[in-house]
């Protein structure tokens, strides 16, 4: 068992290096390729179910454009992200918002989850992971949130395909509601939409997307 464990974890670790590369590749660049605004499915159900003081985390926040708005209005922000790059322009981009967001230089399976920790959970666009490890994070998150605490998903769909506007090409990295639903059976769903709509969040998420949003409680 320790060998096979052992040979898990250095799997994922070369996982962690290949996104590390292909992510700063990516954000390499002077602009926020996502935009500095947060996203519109996020604001919009902060409203309804956060507040000032509550502890917040943010997976794979990349170049800090939720993290930061957040911890604007009030909030303590946890975040992480796999790419070093990105993770330089956010701590830049919430110093000159004159906000402190706690970031750490992790993946998904890296990140230490601490146990009813969090009063929310904040996933956007977090399409990189495969079904494996989109079951993983699922398990963590529920693990990660205090008793009552918020999950907020956003992602795309699978008619993305044809939008190309945005998000993964390849079709299990995308979100069903039935996928979605059976990943959350056990958290109470608030909210479970599909819709269409026109993102303007930056050069990387722009034009009219297939998305899905999630809110629910553990």
């Amino acid at each position: 068992m320790g060998s096979k464990n052992n040979q898990i974890h250095q799997s994922r670790l070369m996982g962690f290096a290949d996104a590390t590369q292909f992510w700063n590749k990516r954000f390499d660049k002077e602009e926020f390729i996502f935009g500095k605004k947060p996203n519109e499915y996020l604001v919009e159900h902060t409203s309804l179910y956060l507040k000032s003081g509550h502890k917040v985390l943010c997976i794979a926040d990349g170049e800090g454009r939720n993290g930061v708005w957040l911890a604007k209005q009030g909030m303590q922000v946890v975040g992480f992200d796999a790419s070093d790059i990105a993770l330089a322009k956010a701590k830049q981009f919430a110093k000159e918002n004159n906000v402190v967001v706690d970031y750490s230089f992790s993946d998904t399976d890296s990140f230490t989850w601490h146990v009813n920790s969090y009063d929310a959970v904040i996933g956007i666009f977090i399409q990189f992971a495969e079904p494996e490890m989109r079951t993983r994070i699922f398990k963590q998150v529920h693990n990660t949130l205090k008793p009552g605490g918020i999950f907020i998903l956003q992602g795309y769909t699978p008619k993305q395909l044809e939008y190309k506007t945005g998000g993964p090409s390849l079709i299990e990295h995308l979100y069903t509601e039935k996928m979605i639903r059976d990943l959350a059976k056990d958290f109470q769903i608030l909210d479970l939409r599909c819709y269409e709509k026109e993102l303007f969040e930056g050069a990387r998420h722009s034009g009219m997307s297939a998305l899905l949003g999630l809110v629910a409680r553990k």
